[in-house]
């Protein structure tokens, strides 16, 4: 059954005033940033599926805005009007170190976050309780991060908004993406995985289980999905064709070599300390 918010979305025509219509977005904007409603959900066999109607509305939010100027400090900015910066206060629950942080409105922080700087979340991302977003990570629009997670040094999680029923990243709890890894097109890491540092996971990155003897690769109806607890390190495998074998050329592909254990876990706890 669809919410009221959904309704009153629902309802908007290219007739509506567009005083109406921002009243709207802003009232949906807000149910995003408290967390009440999520661009992607997960049913109880855990399988993710994307919120077509919230995807579509936040479209909407873009093309009711209008360029508008922003300043922060010395900075300025130009950007639809719909689509500030957040603000937040002490009683959050959050620490953004100061050094050029942003959250773009239509982002759920939960309590516990920690962002080091520079690092930005876009419109339509969750970001669960207790994550660490390190210093120039990326959470892309509607990616969806869960509890416990660090994103290292330079990861970068990518964002979808389009197509609308493409499912956005998904990182659920207790995972670390290690520094300068990219993980893009609707991938989803199971959780307690490990990515090592300078893993790039795409659409049409094939994975190799060195442990199962399995390789992982996205489909028609299914993403590239990581399982749960894998330790995934950069690897490489040898390309085909008599000139990439005359001159041992190679092409990089993620590799799980091992799956999480006691071991593992004490290497990570590092970021206990930091809080």
């Amino acid at each position: 059954m669809a919410n009221p918010i959904q309704e009153r979305l629902a309802a908007i025509t290219p007739a509506t005033d567009r005083m109406e219509r921002v009243k709207t977005v802003n009232l949906f904007l807000a149910e995003l940033e408290k967390g009440a409603i999520r661009s992607a959900v997960r049913d109880e066999d855990g399988g993710w599926h994307a919120q077509t109607w919230v995807k579509e509305a936040i479209l909407l939010a873009f093309r009711t805005g209008v360029a508008a100027e922003f300043a922060s400090g010395a900075l300025s900015f130009i950007d639809k009007d719909t689509m500030p910066t957040r603000r937040f206060r002490t009683q959050d629950g959050i620490r953004i170190v100061p050094g050029g942080s942003s959250v773009r409105r239509g982002a759920y922080i939960a309590k516990g976050v920690v962002m080091m700087p520079p690092a930005y979340v876009n419109v339509g991302a969750y970001v669960d309780e207790d994550t660490m977003i390190d210093s120039h990570a990326l959470v892309g629009s509607c990616a969806q991060i869960g509890k416990r997670v660090h994103l290292s040094a330079a990861a970068q999680i990518g964002g979808v908004l389009e197509p609308v029923g493409g499912l956005p990243v998904i990182i659920e709890d207790d995972v670390v993406v290690g520094g300068n890894c990219g993980i893009y097109e609707g991938t989803i890491v199971r959780g307690r995985a490990v990515i090592g540092a300078g893993v790039v996971l795409t659409g049409s990155t094939p994975v190799y289980d060195t442990v199962r003897g399995q390789i992982y690769r996205r489909t028609a109806g299914r993403p590239l999905e990581i399982p749960y607890g894998a330790v995934v390190i950069p690897g490489s495998r040898p390309m085909k064709g008599e000139f990439a074998a005359a001159h041992s050329l190679h092409v990089s592909t993620p590799v799980i070599v091992k799956y999480r254990d006691e071991k593992t876990d004490s290497a990570t706890a590092l970021e206990d300390a930091l809080r």
